[in-house]
């Protein structure tokens, strides 16, 4: 069985309750059971997390790193202006998917910038919570 970490960044703990036209109705805790359901067909592992703290996100990225562990991460609004994030990212040696909800790109234009995806393995955006199975999916077939 193999391990994954899935990451998550700032205002993620709020869906269910947060612009739902947006971000869908289902809480984080029901995304994170439907990542647990779907790693069993898979034969992975799961380790679902949410920060809204950058540093702790970094500590995260570093986690992984020493780990050698694949990431599917929807960093959420440090996608578009955390450096220091991509940074950690870019340590990673095994892969890392970029996932999000919405498409950051049918969005407000600030939201077009991701330091994240020239790093990343793929993005997988506009599914809602499909997002993360499709990447799982994807993960599985590296």
């Amino acid at each position: 069985m193999r391990k994954v970490m899935i990451l998550n960044g700032p205002n993620l703990d709020q869906l269910g309750t947060r612009e739902a036209d947006v971000y869908g109705t289902l809480t984080l805790a029901e995304i994170e059971s439907l990542c647990k359901a779907a790693a069993v067909t898979l034969d992975f592992e799961i380790d679902f997390r949410q920060s809204n703290d950058e540093a702790t996100l970094i500590g995260w990225l570093h986690e992984a790193a020493k780990s050698e562990l694949p990431v599917i991460m929807n960093p959420a609004a440090f996608t578009h202006y955390s450096i220091a994030i991509r940074d950690a990212a870019a340590m990673l040696t095994a892969p890392l998917i970029e996932v999000h909800l919405s498409n950051p790109i049918a969005r407000e234009e600030f939201r077009h910038t991701s330091f994240i995806s020239g790093i990343a393995k793929g993005t997988i955006s506009g599914f809602g919570a499909n997002s993360y199975l499709l990447a799982l999916s994807a993960l599985a077939k590296l």
